[in-house]
């Protein structure tokens, strides 16, 4: 699987009905007497993005560039709406005002974050025939800044047949993939998307083929696949997981939530990062992976809400191999401090060749020192430059997988050159440790740790123990 570690922030459109969810939280401890109805009493009010829209915020979460098309009404909950995305950094230039109502959902919840009612406002009247016009030309002008484009179709009126067929078009013809989470039964209307995602009623009303086994799904799948002339279905099953359907043989994913609070917004956290790992380069199946995974962690809050990197690194850490997420590479590396500006960052760095008792309680002291231990590796060619021919005995990708299982180690990042200085300098430490042995005035890369207020810490090595004694005493 290509590394998360190489995400880098490429240009989506999103595309689709926008919503604002607004959840009051409150208690229900006795009936009117006016009626015989519960009295709920508002404690607390927030409101988030929804619909498309929170198929946006967990782009941005993604660290995505983001821009959406939508019409919102001329009302107070239009301009809350686009409010939020300015705040988010979401480019809002193509969303249209209308004369109509922003869709507004507004959830109740008691105790134990049991919804007790839920009221919508909406107009659900499909966008005319000028207004169409009107987005998908504005489309033409800047459709060429854009990596992929997500349709999110809420059935709330902007994805008419004819904008929808007319933004999969456009897509088509410049080459860029266009993907689109469904909900009309009207078949023709997704025709040459590059990926459809239904759910498993969808699906069915899609194609009109019962879908309960295994088999059935995929025959709806593959007829899906055929009369849209699309390169992949991926049907969302609730807790059975997912299914990939495309050229190679169909690919089942199996639920990784483990408790489930609320399944509002797993499926915009699902298009959301399938996108994000798609526009990336992401192998198919690495990417519909990653964005079960988020959908995952998606399900076990409360409310609509968005997904973030680090949270989806936290689950496969606990779930897999740690190693591939924590080892820094490429642009990770270039971005780290702004990517952690608020964070005390220790550095430290050596060879490592054979892990010892010595570098275990060296790096716990350092690990105390700050939020993020990063530990820089020298390469296999640096460590024959400075240690000869014969070194190192465990070669750069062993060395890094064990300090990678070490629990106090956050992060790992191999260097080829003979001193750490160049990655010093992008990493920008608070802290830098090295060992008790070294003189101050020469420790590599003080100059620049002190030179943005940090400082540099020696802490003591165990008497005995290195690398060099053990490989002379297995010599004798």
């Amino acid at each position: 699987m290509k590394s998360l570690n190489d995400i880098e922030r490429k240009n989506i459109l999103v595309v689709g009905d926008v919503m604002l969810d607004t959840y009051f939280t409150g208690d229900v401890k006795r009936i009117s007497p006016e009626a015989p109805v519960p009295v709920f009493r508002k404690k607390k009010e927030r409101s988030v993005l929804g619909g498309a829209a929170n198929v946006a915020a967990n782009l941005v979460a993604a660290g995505q560039n983001v821009s959406m098309m939508a019409m919102v009404g001329n009302d107070e909950t239009g301009e809350r709406l686009k409010a939020v995305f300015n705040e988010q950094g979401v480019d809002t230039s193509l969303i249209i005002s209308l004369n109509r109502s922003t869709t507004e959902k507004t959830r109740f919840l008691a105790s134990n974050n049991q919804q007790v009612l839920r009221l919508d406002v909406e107009d659900t009247f499909p966008l005319g025939i000028e207004d169409c016009e009107k987005l998908l030309n504005a489309l033409d002008e800047q459709i060429d800044n854009f990596d992929l484009i997500l349709l999110s179709d809420y059935l709330k009126g902007l994805l008419t047949f004819e904008f929808t067929q007319g933004v999969l078009q456009r897509a088509k013809a410049k080459g860029i993939p266009a993907i689109i989470d469904v909900k009309d039964p009207k078949i023709d209307k997704y025709k040459d998307a590059y990926l459809i995602k239904p759910n498993l009623k969808e699906l069915q009303d899609l194609t009109g083929i019962t879908v309960e086994t295994d088999d059935e799904i995929i025959e709806a799948s593959r007829k899906l696949r055929a009369v849209c002339n699309t390169k992949y279905i991926l049907t969302t099953c609730g807790a059975r997981g997912m299914v990939l359907v495309g050229d190679d043989g169909p690919y089942f994913i199996e639920s990784v939530g483990k408790e489930v609070f609320d399944v509002t917004g797993a499926g915009d956290t699902t298009i959301a990062y399938l996108a994000a790992c798609m526009v990336n380069g992401f192998e198919m199946k690495d990417a519909v992976d990653i964005a079960n995974y988020a959908a995952g962690i998606q399900v076990s809050k409360v409310g609509t809400s968005a997904v973030y990197w680090k949270e989806i690194r936290e689950h496969l850490a606990s779930e897999e191999d740690v190693t591939s997420h924590k080892i820094l590479t490429g642009k990770a590396v270039d971005t780290f401090r702004a990517d952690n500006i608020d964070k005390k960052i220790v550095f430290t760095n050596g060879c490592f060749d054979i892990l010892h008792v010595g570098h275990i309680r060296y790096m716990q002291e350092a690990a105390k020192l700050g939020d993020i231990l990063i530990v820089g590796l020298n390469s296999d060619a640096s460590v024959k430059r400075l240690k000869g021919p014969e070194r190192p005995v465990n070669n750069q990708d062993d060395r890094a997988e064990m300090l990678s299982s070490l629990e106090f180690v956050d992060y790992v990042v191999i260097f080829d050159e003979d001193t750490p200085y160049e990655l010093i300098k992008k990493i920008q430490p608070d802290v830098l440790v090295k060992g008790g042995d070294y003189n101050p005035d020469n420790v590599v890369g003080k100059d620049i740790v002190e030179a943005r207020g940090g400082e540099l810490k020696l802490l003591h090595f165990v008497e005995g123990k290195s690398t060099t004694n053990i490989i002379n005493k297995i010599k004798k």
